[in-house]
């Protein structure tokens, strides 16, 4: 499998884009990689890159998007921080990604059993983490149950996905309202915005679209 180049750049739509993750996936799932060399990629993108999509994810060891997705040198810009929340810098990342270089799909991937959505579920101190899980918390008072306390903590692995769910959504909101380039991008059709779900049991992604 080539890179991708200006012209097949050109051809990709965002629903597109989506069918080439979901499809990357699968293949992810079934262990059948798509049959690439990736020193050949190396010197097809050493003059320039075009791809297809920009990726949010959470800095997990085990939620690479290159390898969940299937996809190989050239094909999507990759965006990790604990917990996969957006700030001005992450904003800028994707505006460049989106508005200068082409993409067509934004995906905020969570995934299921996040050590980071697990700290602020327990209101974790600790450092700069502190502030780091500041802003996954408005996704836990955002979670509406289960309403006993005592249940609202990291033990509980059905509320901490819950609230890794949350912070998608609230991800995605924020996306939509801190940055008028993206907002404006996608109501013209020119990109899609989408949240998604990585299963680390099963190696699957849902798609919230």
């Amino acid at each position: 499998m080539k890179a991708h180049t200006r012209e097949t750049q050109a051809t990709m739509t965002p629903k597109k884009a989506i069918e080439f993750l979901k499809e990357g996936n699968v293949r992810f799932q079934n262990n059948l990689k798509a049959n690439r060399n990736l020193l050949e990629q190396v010197n097809d993108t050493s003059e320039g890159q075009f791809p297809f999509a920009t990726i949010l994810s959470c800095i997990d060891s085990r939620v690479s998007a290159e390898l969940v997705f299937d996809q190989g040198l050239g094909d999507i810009f990759s965006v990790r921080i604990a917990g996969n929340f957006v700030n001005e810098d992450i904003l800028g990342s994707m505006e460049f990604a989106c508005k200068l270089a082409g993409t067509k799909l934004i995906v905020v991937l969570g995934h299921t059993s996040c050590g980071a959505v697990k700290g602020a579920c327990d209101d974790a101190k600790m450092g700069n983490l502190t502030k780091l899980i500041e802003k996954i918390t408005p996704a836990v008072n955002a979670t509406s149950e289960p309403k006993d306390a005592s249940l609202r903590n990291s033990k509980n692995l059905e509320f901490v996905d819950s609230v890794a769910k949350k912070n998608v959504e609230l991800t995605i909101q924020r996306i939509h309202q801190e940055s008028p380039i993206l907002s404006e991008m996608e109501k013209k059709g020119e990109i899609k915005i989408i949240g998604a779900m990585y299963d680390i049991n099963s190696g699957a992604v849902e798609f919230y679209d």
